[in-house]
């Protein structure tokens, strides 16, 4: 990966108030948002310590712009030699704030989208130790969610059930939403290197923070829509969205019920899809056979059929249950295991 180019606006280092792990850095993915950039940093309050702007070879020269047109002592501009993509950009912009000492690191959007005055409500929870990781969900208020425009309503809807399946967070929605906020401590252990360096970033950031069982919390919030141009064409990313959570389902479920832990869901699972198919099969074989021939099928051969399709059915949804119920409650980054290791 190239190595972003690091350069300050301004040498002095402003102090944020309180201890250093509440320190507040905030990371701006810039990419084509130069209408909106300086605005998205004017919006910002005084409780964020670090501001860093992640030029992701934006084609705008949006690095320079910020330079010449911000004056904010807070603000750092790193640059990538070759665009990677949001999630490479925020990965950077993680990396950087780690390295500075940031406790909570907030990630917004450079388009305007997001009100920076919402701040304090996704911080507020990890400060509190009730979350690892907070997220922003359009979908809280309905009455609001009128004025989303169709498209997205219904692709969000879509990719936010593939997401609670892949990254076994049940009771979040609107993956996609860009809005978040990380404690410094989950994420040091995050696989930068491995994390979806485009789109995907988002739902894939809820299964890699899944595997190490962090606490992640909804935070309404209403949608924005002005003059932006959004770069994301659900109707183009739909089918990698859908084998890229197909992969990081089954890359869970083995994480989870098999490499690390073993339970009786672990046993649930893959006898209630045996026996689902082989009474399925077996079932529609005897029905093909009897519909050539003109003979009824005997009673015992629709049993034998479907029983099997019934346990099966069953045991799925045990566990369905037991998955739901294991989405992570205590808190990764007020664990004394990792809390060590993370101030090493």
């Amino acid at each position: 990966m190239n190595a972003p180019v690091t350069q300050p606006m301004n040498a002095a280092s402003p102090q944020a108030p309180g201890a250093a792990a509440d320190r507040i850095a905030v990371v701006i993915p810039s990419y084509r948002v130069t209408r909106h950039i300086l605005e998205v940093i004017a919006g910002i309050g005084p409780e964020v310590a670090r501001i860093y702007v992640v030029d992701d070879k934006c084609p705008d020269r949006s690095g320079d712009f910020v330079r010449a047109n911000c004056g904010d002592p807070r603000v750092t501009v790193l640059e990538h030699a070759v665009n990677q993509g949001v999630g490479g950009a925020v990965m950077t912009g993680y990396r950087a704030a780690i390295a500075d000492g940031a406790g909570v690191i907030v990630k917004i959007d450079g388009d305007g989208q997001m009100d920076g005055s919402l701040l304090p409500t996704f911080v507020a929870p990890i400060l509190a130790g009730e979350a690892d990781y907070t997220k922003g969900n359009r979908f809280f208020d309905l009455e609001r969610i009128g004025s989303m425009p169709p498209m997205r309503l219904f692709g969000n809807a879509m990719l936010s059930l593939m997401t609670k399946l892949s990254s076994g967070y049940w009771d979040l929605f609107d993956p996609t939403n860009g809005y978040t906020a990380i404690h410094a401590d989950a994420a040091r252990y995050l696989p930068f290197d491995k994390i979806s360096k485009r789109y995907f970033f988002e739902s894939d950031m809820l299964f890699r923070l899944n595997t190490l069982g962090a606490v992640v919390v909804d935070v309404p919030m209403d949608a924005v829509y002005g003059d932006e141009v959004s770069n994301l064409k659900v109707s183009k990313v739909v089918t990698e969205f859908l084998a890229k959570n197909v992969r990081n389902f089954f890359k869970r479920l083995f994480y989870n019920y098999y490499l690390r832990n073993m339970s009786l869901a672990s046993l649930e699972l893959p006898l209630g899809v045996l026996l689902t198919a082989f009474g399925t099969v077996y079932g529609v074989s005897h029905w093909i056979s009897s519909a050539r021939s003109a003979v009824e099928t005997p009673a015992g051969t629709v049993m034998v059929a479907a029983l099997p399709v019934i346990m099966g059915v069953q045991l799925i949804l045990a566990f369905l249950a037991y998955d739901i119920a294991s989405v992570p409650r205590r808190p990764l980054h007020k664990r004394t295991l990792f809390r060590r290791r993370g101030n090493d």
